[in-house]
């Protein structure tokens, strides 16, 4: 996928889960927001910047699995057939290990 992401966001491809109820109902990921996900690092931003125009480098590298919040903020994106989010680096609560 050839995008960059601007600042302090991330492309993350989520994992593909899917949520059935105990009756069998299977939910879609839009049923739920502010929803826990899980996914791979597919583009780190530029970074953030201090009020004095200084860099500070992202956490995060290209590969890595996280979980995050899939909230408002977060926006969906269709490149070359991959479908990825752009999700701010404060929505990314953990890396998996």
């Amino acid at each position: 996928m050839n995008f960059k992401p601007l600042g302090a966001r991330y492309l993350v491809e989520p994992a593909e889960e899917e949520k059935v109820t105990k009756s069998g109902i299977v939910l879609p990921d839009t049923a739920e927001k502010g929803e826990l996900l899980r996914g791979t690092i597919l583009a780190v931003g530029t970074g953030k910047r201090t009020d004095k125009g200084e860099a500070i480098a992202l956490t995060l590298k290209v590969g890595d699995k996280v979980v995050f919040e899939k909230g408002y903020r977060s926006k969906e994106l269709e490149i070359e057939g991959k479908k990825g989010l752009i999700v701010e680096e404060d929505d990314i609560l953990g890396l998996v290990e």
